[in-house]
């Protein structure tokens, strides 16, 4: 994982737990998402 994506994740986490119920969730599920397409690229470069 890079530096730069690892900051933004850090950055993600921060801000969920910082902020309101309803921005709370969106930034919940856009960490989600951003971890899943995360892992899967590094397991679909892996298999490369």
């Amino acid at each position: 994982m890079s530096p730069l994506l690892l900051v933004l994740v850090v950055l993600l986490i921060i801000l969920a737990v910082g902020g309101g119920l309803a921005v709370n969730n969106l930034l919940w599920l856009i960490l989600i998402v951003a971890l899943l397409v995360i892992l899967f690229g590094y397991v679909s470069g892996r298999r490369v």
